[in-house]
């Protein structure tokens, strides 16, 4: 039984999560609804439904649905479509996956029509694709993100189908459905028709058996990417081990390569952690240097001791703040002349050496201040010392 297809839904209200699309008062919906939707492009993780979406906008808005596929699209189908409703008052829903593989000849065909509205472009990607379409077609289009489905709505639907089949599924293997299809629908969806093939009864020991391991919603979507990536960032930052550790598995079991996760510890190291604990940019350093050593799977422990290090060090982001201070400052126009003697000239200059290591003299032209070093760690040493050397 193809779950998928039958469950398709046909009206907003049907449709499963996106409540931010298709709720009432969604601008999408109310556009829809007013027959005042342009050309629209969704893009959103796999099986969350930006097909469905297409489809029921092209039913609400009585427009004759074609589905291409940018892969395999040809321009001569376009055009064909096109001719076909060339002196017709009726204009075609044109609705292409994988959007962001559009190429520019694609792209140019479509133009002309986005422009005189004589066809409803609709694309759908599961990457961003903004960056992938010119600026003629984006300044004519608007741009949706959706989603994972959230476990309750996935339950709900699972429910449905369960009634609609006929068929008993134990409530451990609910759970796992849901819990296992990474808030995508259609796998779901897709792994119940596979089960309900072999038997009626639905078990966790079944469905296991056909998917051993919960789908990993991955880390190559770029909006997966940057969440969880920044999940672990702010993880370490909130010095929380536990969250570091879970969303440097989820990076590492969605593909991320090991270097791409050191590079940004040996950043943290410095934005966030700082002078409180300067040990930590030498042992991410460290971990940079072997990660590209060694690779996967030992790799995962060099990140996850990396990890656990920076979440237990304290926490400083005086470096940071105090470049981006100075930086700021020299775009104001703070501009100052350079003391003649700390030039190459050295005139008048005090060779700090000579007096002990520290001698007060001008190294700015004008007191300016950025560096603000904290009671944290090894920088309220730091911190300590610089008084102690200018008050003694």
């Amino acid at each position: 039984m193809d779950f998928t297809h039958l469950l398709r839904p046909s009206s907003f209200d049907e449709l499963v999560g996106q409540e931010h699309l298709s709720g009432k008062g969604a601008p999408l919906r109310i556009l829809c609804e007013k027959l005042a939707l342009g050309h629209s492009f969704f893009y959103g993780p796999a099986g969350c439904g930006k097909t469905s979406i297409a489809r029921i906008i092209s039913k609400k808005m009585e427009l004759p649905f074609y589905e291409f596929n940018a892969t395999s699209l040809k321009v001569e189908q376009l055009r064909k479509i096109f001719d076909q409703y060339k002196n017709t008052l009726q204009k075609p829903l044109i609705f292409i996956d994988e959007v962001h593989r559009l190429s520019k000849n694609q792209q140019e065909v479509l133009l002309p029509v986005m422009e005189n509205n004589s066809a409803l472009i609709i694309g759908a990607s599961t990457e961003n694709p903004f960056f992938s379409l010119t600026s003629a077609i984006r300044s004519r289009s608007m741009l949706f993100e959706l989603k994972y489905i959230e476990n309750s709505s996935l339950l709900k639907l699972l429910e449905k189908a369960l009634k609609h089949a006929d068929l008993m599924c134990d409530e451990d293997a609910s759970e796992y459905l849901v819990a296992s299809s990474g808030g995508d629908a259609r796998s779901m969806l897709k792994l119940l028709e596979f089960a309900s093939s072999i038997k009626n009864h639905i078990t966790l020991e079944l469905l296991k058996s056909l998917r051993p391991n919960a789908l990993s919603v991955g880390s190559s979507e770029a909006g997966v990417h940057y969440d969880l990536t920044s999940a672990l960032i702010k993880s370490i930052r909130g010095s929380d081990a536990d969250a570091g550790i879970y969303y440097l598995a989820r990076l590492i079991d969605g593909g991320e390569s090991a270097a791409f996760i050191a590079r940004r510890l040996v950043i943290l190291a410095s934005e966030d952690v700082g002078n409180a604990n300067p040990q930590a940019l030498t042992l991410t350093t460290s971990t940079l240097t072997s990660v590209s050593q060694i690779g996967y799977p030992e790799a995962k422990i060099i990140l996850a001791q990396a990890v656990i290090y920076l979440c237990a060090s304290p926490k400083s982001n005086s470096a940071y703040l105090a470049i981006n201070k100075a930086e700021q400052a020299i775009h104001d126009g703070v501009m100052l002349e350079i003391p003649q003697n700390i030039t190459q000239r050295n005139i008048g200059y005090l060779y700090p050496h000579d007096f002990g290591g520290y001698v007060k003299q001008d190294y700015l032209s004008k007191p300016l201040k950025f560096v603000e070093l904290k009671d944290v760690g090894y920088e309220k040493k730091m911190k300590e010392w610089m008084f102690g050397i200018r008050h003694s």
